[in-house]
C-alpha cells in the first residue's frame, strides 16, 4: 500500500464521519444491493422484455451483454477522468447516472433504445463498487480493509437473497418496468443517505498517475486471477436452471428458493473472506480458489441429489469470498492507482462472467451435459490458482532483485 494511502487511512479512522462508521457502512453497502439487483434481475425479466420489445429471448440477450459492456467501458473511463474528483462526489455522480439509467430502462420503448438504456445503467457499475471499496478500506484504518470491503461487498451478495427474488416477483406483478422503477427509488435512497453519512475525503491522483498504474506487471497478473479463477463461479451460475430441473429434479418454481440458498453461501464468504484476507492475503486468496475448485467439481458429482446440490451451491457460495480478498490485493500491487484498480477489479468479474458462460456452453454444446459445467468451473479455479503462483513468484523476484 502507497505511503498516501496510509496516511489517508490515518487521517480518516480517528473521525470517521459525521455520524459514525456504520451509517457509512450502511450506506455503502445499500448502493451494492441496489446496483447488484439491477444486474440479476434484469436476467430473470429478460423473457418479459423481449415480449415487450418485440424481439426473441436470444435477440434480448443483448440487453445483458450491453449492460456488461457498459460496465466495462465505465469502469477504466470513469475512473481516469473522475481521478482528482472527491470521492464522496464521485459516489453521489455515479449513483445519479445510475438512477438515469434505470429510469431510461423503464421508459424504452423499442429494442434499441432499451440497449442504450441498458448500456448506461452499466457505466457507473464497476466504477461504484471500485469506490465503494476504497472508501470503505480508508475509513476502516489498518488491518481492517478486506473486511470493509467485504462489508461493501455484502450487498451484492444480498442483492440475490432479498433483492432479485423482490425485484422479480414485482416485475411479474406489475410488469418489468415496475422493478427498474423500484431500483431507481433505491438509487434515490442511497442518494440521500450518501449526503448524510458519507464524509469529503479527497480523490486520487491525476488521470496520468492512474494511467500510470497500468504499467504494473501485477495489477494485470492479479486481474487475470480475478478474470479466470472466478469464472467457474458464473460458468455453474448461467445454466443453474436447466441443471436444476433437468439434472437435479427441482420444479422450476423451486429454483428461486434454491438460489437463495446460493446468495446466502455469498453473504457468509464475504464476512469470513474479508477477515481472513486481513490476517493473511496471500494464503486466503490460494484457499479459497483451491476451496472453489473442490466444491464446484462436487457440483458435478452430487448434481443427482437434491439436498447434496442445495449443500454443495450454499458451499460453492462461499466461494465469493475471493471478492473482498482480491479487491485487497489490488489496493495492495497497484501504486498510487488506486481508483483505477478498484474500478478495473469489477470489470475482471464481468470478464470471468463471460468467460464462465462460454466455456459452460461449450461443455453443453460438445454433449458432456448440463451438470459438466461444475468440472469447468473447477478447472478455471485451478487456472487461476497457477495464475496465482506465477504472480506470486514474480513478486518475490522483484523484491530479490532490489536486494
Amino acid at each position: 500500500m502507497t505511503e498516501s494511502t496510509v496516511s489517508l487511512s490515518r487521517t480518516f479512522d480517528s473521525s470517521i464521519s459525521p455520524h459514525g462508521f456504520l451509517g457509512a457502512i450502511l450506506t455503502l453497502g445499500l448502493g451494492g444491493l441496489f446496483v447488484g439487483t439491477g444486474e440479476f434481475a434484469s436476467m430473470s425479466l429478460l423473457p418479459g422484455m423481449a415480449e415487450s420489445t418485440g424481439v426473441s429471448i436470444p435477440s434480448a440477450g443483448a440487453y445483458i451483454s450491453a449492460y456488461a459492456i457498459g460496465v466495462m467501458i465505465g469502469a477504466p473511463l470513469i475512473a481516469i477522468g473522475a481521478a482528482r474528483w472527491p470521492r464522496k462526489h464521485l459516489l453521489l455522480t455515479l449513483m445519479v447516472l445510475f438512477a438515469i439509467g434505470y429510469i431510461g430502462s423503464a421508459l424504452a420503448t423499442g429494442y434499441h433504445s432499451l440497449i442504450v438504456a441498458r448500456f448506461v445503467s452499466g457505466l457507473p457499475h464497476g466504477a461504484y463498487y471500485g469506490v465503494a471499496s476504497l472508501v470503505a478500506a480508508t475509513l476502516a484504518g489498518e488491518g481492517k480493509r478486506a473486511q470493509a470491503v467485504g462489508y461493501v461487498m455484502l450487498g451484492l451478495a444480498a442483492a440475490n437473497v432479498v433483492g432479485v427474488p423482490a425485484a422479480t416477483g414485482l416485475g411479474q406483478w406489475l410488469g418489468w418496468q415496475s422493478a427498474f422503477v423500484a431500483v431507481a427509488a433505491g438509487a434515490v435512497l442511497t442518494l440521500v443517505m450518501m449526503l448524510r453519512y458519507i464524509p469529503v475525503m479527497p480523490g486520487g491522483g491525476s488521470p496520468m498517475t492512474e494511467l500510470a498504474g497500468l504499467k504494473r506487471p501485477l495489477l494485470w497478473l492479479t486481474l487475470g486471477v480475478a478474470s479466470v479463477g472466478f469464472g467457474g463461479m458464473f460458468a455453474v451460475y448461467s445454466y443453474i436452471t436447466p441443471t436444476l430441473t433437468k439434472v437435479t429434479g427441482f420444479d422450476e418454481a423451486t429454483v428461486p428458493a434454491v438460489l437463495c440458498v446460493w446468495g446466502l453461501g455469498m453473504v457468509v464468504g464475504n464476512l469470513v473472506g474479508g477477515k481472513f484476507a486481513d490476517k493473511a492475503l496471500v494464503p486466503t486468496i490460494f484457499g479459497f480458489l483451491l476451496w472453489n475448485a473442490v466444491f464446484l467439481g462436487a457440483f458435478s458429482m452430487f448434481a443427482g441429489s437434491k439436498a447434496a446440490t442445495v449443500t454443495v451451491l450454499f458451499l460453492v457460495g462461499t466461494g465469493f469470498a475471493l471478492v473482498p480478498a482480491l479487491q485487497a490485493r489490488l489496493m495492495n500491487v497497484a501504486g498510487e492507482a488506486q481508483t483505477l484498480a478498484a474500478a478495473l477489479n469489477h470489470s475482471a468479474f464481468n470478464l470471468s462472467n463471460a468467460i464462465g458462460a462460454v466455456l459452460g456452453g461449450a461443455a453443453i454444446s460438445h454433449g458432456l451435459g448440463w451438470a459438466s459445467t461444475g468440472w469447468v468451473g473447477g478447472a478455471l479455479a485451478v487456472l487461476g490458482m497457477a495464475l496465482m503462483a506465477f504472480t506470486v513468484r514474480s513478486t518475490t523476484r522483484r523484491r530479490a532483485e532490489r536486494i
